[in-house]
């Protein structure tokens, strides 16, 4: 999240691949969610002079866009092999930094579009920020490599570094880093959960550590008058910091919350501070002199949920409890508002609700070991009749459309996953077995052709979506169970999240020809 320079505006990229910019007044959004990104949005930062926008994403692009109209500026820059962390403005607007998993920093000119400076490399591992100081003659970076670099904006030269800040005869991951507004000093935050201030004449750490945070920090900020530093943390926090002398203001943290702070940025005349809930999706602003929240939250959803799933028109929200009420609910997801009464049938706790392609059905799984199939339009006239498909023989945990739309695929705790036909509601063949336990995400692929699966027993399958024959072995390298399994939109990869705390990416062209490339994002 970042301010608008003159502090009417807020600009927010979520991990629904969008970007919206709020009234900061109001907080209410404006106009649409810029959309082009095609997955999460890590970083997003307004030039000096409030007119654009840009982005960094996990896709490994960076976009530019018209902060009036919020349309985008020129083709995405490309050059990244891995995913954007960081992204901030020159103060001139001139030119952009970017810095990437692939270890490198990129200098782009944005009137041109194209790499305005050699690739800067040294560090050795993620680089995850990167900052210009004030005046626009250096850029600092920050890496998973534990080291801070101080580059020569201009020339691309490192200046200082690799600055490490030792505790106890050992470095940290350092996860972000700021400019102070004099331009003098650097803080940047640590994997250890310590903020570190450093004099960027001399290379040399100074002052005490700021210790207070018990768990990632998130992001960090200084106050427009150098005075404070804000900083967010998973530990459901968010602390100020007199820059002087390293003590805590106010004594007690700003805010607790069931639910990481995942970002936090300083309004420019330095009154209030924003701060982004990951747990409930909310944005709130706080009064930085009294720590109180001012006006409601932005909201994007409403209720205690425990699965969602847009319209494909965007118009609507469909969402299921795990509560004791076992209903679903559809939303406009304008305003938030629900839709006619809630959807009752099932005899459990909603687990999954899908989608059509078309919008047309919502399809639903339920612990009831029950799926059921609602027409979308019955619903936004006032009825609710749903057709119930039984075949499981426990709890249904996951569901998939295929993309055409004329097929939809189940997974249970049964073990078995199930090939449905979308207009008949019959069942499609076989049962898919292999899977030794729960099987507990499905996933279809893009082209239609392949069903992928994951599972408690800690593997993937993938399956023939034709013939429900497996297609190679069963994908290892999770320790854990498999808690979720998804395609990338051009079906090179496939993505999976473990209870082992890892995802792993998976290459689909190794894995059709015998191989079983991944790689492991760990954190």
């Amino acid at each position: 999240i970042a301010y608008s320079p003159d502090g009417r505006y807020i600009v927010s990229g979520s991990e629904d691949e969008t970007i919206r910019i709020w009234d900061a007044a109001t907080g209410m959004p404006i106009g649409e969610s810029l959309k082009g990104h095609a997955y999460y949005i890590l970083s997003v930062v307004y030039s000096l002079d409030g007119r654009t926008i840009v982005s960094g994403s996990a896709d490994g692009t960076i976009r530019i866009w018209d902060a009036a109209t919020g349309s985008p500026i020129g083709e995405p820059l490309v050059g990244h092999t891995g995913v954007v962390w960081s992204v901030a403005y020159s103060p001139d607007g001139r030119s952009i930094v970017s810095c990437s998993s692939d270890q490198t920093i990129r200098i782009w000119d944005v009137a041109a579009g194209y790499l305005g400076a050699e690739t800067l490399m040294g560090h050795k591992d993620t680089v995850s920020s990167v900052a210009y100081s004030p005046d626009g003659l250096y850029i600092a970076s920050g890496s998973w490599d534990k080291t801070i670099r101080i580059w020569d904006a201009v020339t691309g030269a490192l200046v200082k570094g690799p600055l490490e800040g030792l505790l106890k005869g050992r470095s940290s991951t350092v996860d972000d880093v700021v400019y102070s507004p004099d331009g003098r000093h650097i803080a940047s935050s640590h994997r250890d959960h310590m903020i570190r201030i450093w004099d960027v004449a001399t290379g040399v750490r100074v002052g005490r550590l700021l210790s207070g945070h018990t768990e990632y920090i998130t992001g960090i900020v200084y106050s427009p008058d150098g005075r404070h530093i804000a900083s967010c943390s998973y530990d459901t926090t968010i602390r100020i910091w007199n820059a002087a002398t390293g003590m805590p203001v106010m004594g007690e943290p700003l805010t607790r919350h069931p639910g990481g702070v995942t970002s936090v940025a300083w309004s420019p005349d330095g009154q209030y501070i924003i701060r982004l809930w990951s747990h409930d999706r909310t944005i709130r602003i706080w009064d930085a002199q009294t720590g109180m929240p001012v006006g409601m939250p932005l909201k994007g959803h409403t209720g205690n949920i425990t699965s969602v799933a847009w319209s494909p028109d965007g118009q609507n929200i469909a969402s299921g409890s795990g509560s004791d009420d076992d209903t679903i609910r559809i939303w406009d997801a304008a305003t938030g508002a629900p839709i006619g009464d809630p959807l009752r049938g099932h005899l459990g706790g909603i687990t999954t609700v899908i989608y059509s392609p078309d919008g047309r059905y919502i399809v639903s799984g339920s612990e009831d070991r029950t799926i059921r199939v609602w027409d979308a339009r019955q619903i936004l006239s006032g009825a609710s009749i749903s057709e119930q498909l039984n075949a499981h023989a426990d709890a249904i945990r996951s569901l998939a459309y295929s993309p055409d739309g004329r097929r939809f695929v189940s997974g249970s705790y049964d073990k078995a996953i199930r090939i449905w036909d979308a207009q008949t509601g019959m069942p499609v063949g076989m049962p898919l077995k292999g899977h030794t336990g729960n099987v507990t995400s499905v996933t279809w692929s893009p082209d239609g052709q392949n069903i992928a699966s994951g599972s408690d027993d800690y593997t993937i399958r993938i399956w023939d979506a034709a013939t429900g024959v497996p297609v190679g072995d069963p994908l290892r390298g999770h320790l854990g169970g498999i808690t979720s399994v998804i395609y990338s939109p051009n079906g090179r990869y496939i993505v999976s999240g473990s209870e082992d705390h890892t995802i792993c990416v998976w290459d689909v062209r190794q894995i059709l020809s015998g191989g079983e490339f991944f790689i492991f994002l760990r954190r």
